[in-house]
C-alpha cells in the first residue's frame, strides 16, 4: 500500500490543529471533569474543532472515551474498565459529577468536531474500526497509539482510509535517528510527540525533525503544552498543532498569530 501524506485527509484540513487534550480546562468545564461529554461539549462552545480522546473497551465490549485503564483515579467507582461491564461503567461519575461517554455518543453529540484518539488497549482496536464503520466518520479522526502492535493493527483493519499518527517506532527512527529519516517507511500522517522522550529526557523534536517530517508529508504536533511561551516558541519552529490542557492561552496565542480558525 502507497503511503499517504497528510493532505489527502480531510481531517488535517486547516493552517494549524488545535487539540483540547480529554476536553481541556474551560470556565464551564474544569479538570476534574477530563473525558466528559461536559467537557468537550465545552471546548466545542470554545471554539476548539479538535478534540483528544483515549479509548478503552469495558468487558462486555462498549467502547468508552476515558484515559485510565481503571476508574479509580478520576471517578467515584472502582476497578478496571476490562474487567467491568457497561452497566457498571455508565454508573461510575467523573469528578463524583458526570458519566463516562462511550465513543459513539461523543461523536453524535458533536458532530462538527474532529477526534485525535489513543487507543489506549489492544481490545479497543476491533470496537474503534466497528465503531468507525458504523458512524462513516473515518473522515473526523486521527488514530495513534504507544503500543505498537495496536497501530499496526488498525492500520491492517482500516486499509488506509483514516489518518493515523506515527508509531512509536516511526517517533523514535524520526526523532532520534537523523540519518535514517529519508529512507525509513512512514505509514503514519503526523508525528504526535513531546518535545523529550517521557523515558530517557532524549531530545525528540529539533529543526531537522520537523524539516524532514514535511519533507515526507507529514505534520508535527506537540504534546502537552500549558504555557504562552512554549506554544509561542514551538509555533515559531514549524509545528503544525498543540495538543493543551490551558484552552484559554492556546485560543489566544493562535488569534494574535492569526492561526485561529475555530468554531464561530
Amino acid at each position: 500500500m502507497v503511503a499517504r501524506r497528510a493532505d489527502d485527509f480531510a481531517y488535517f484540513e486547516g493552517r494549524f490543529v488545535a487539540l483540547a487534550h480529554r476536553g481541556g480546562v474551560t470556565d464551564d468545564a474544569p479538570a476534574e471533569v477530563e473525558n466528559s461529554l461536559r467537557g468537550f461539549a465545552a471546548a466545542w462552545a470554545a471554539g476548539f474543532r479538535y478534540l483528544e480522546t483515549d479509548v478503552h473497551v469495558t468487558g462486555d465490549g462498549v467502547l468508552v472515551a476515558f484515559h485510565d485503564e481503571v476508574l479509580d483515579r478520576v471517578t467515584d467507582a472502582a476497578g478496571r474498565l476490562a474487567d467491568l461491564p457497561w452497566a457498571e461503567v455508565a454508573r461510575a461519575r467523573i469528578g463524583g459529577q458526570e458519566p463516562i461517554p462511550r465513543l459513539d455518543e461523543l461523536m453524535d453529540a458533536l458532530p462538527g468536531a474532529r477526534f485525535n484518539i489513543d487507543l489506549k488497549a489492544s481490545g479497543a482496536v476491533d470496537a474503534l474500526v466497528a465503531t468507525l464503520d458504523r458512524l462513516g466518520a473515518h473522515d473526523r479522526v486521527c488514530v495513534g497509539s504507544f503500543g505498537q502492535a495496536r497501530i499496526e493493527r488498525f492500520r491492517r483493519l482500516t486499509q488506509g482510509r483514516v489518518a493515523t499518527a506515527a508509531s512509536p517506532v516511526e517517533s523514535a527512527v524520526f526523532g532520534l535517528a537523523p540519518g535514517l529519516r529519508r529512507v525509513w517507511p512512514l505509514r503514519g500522517q503526523v508525528f504526535q510527540i513531546p518535545e523529550h522522550h517521557p523515558q530517557t529526557g532524549l531530545r525528540l523534536l529539533s529543526p531537522g525533525m520537523i524539516a524532514d517530517a514535511h519533507h515526507r508529508g507529514a505534520q508535527v504536533h506537540v504534546w502537552t503544552v500549558n504555557d504562552r511561551p512554549t506554544m509561542e516558541r514551538l509555533i515559531d519552529a514549524g509545528v503544525d498543532g498543540l495538543v493543551s490542557d490551558d484552552l484559554v492561552t492556546l485560543r489566544s496565542v493562535l488569534i494574535d498569530r492569526d492561526l485561529w480558525e475555530g468554531q464561530p
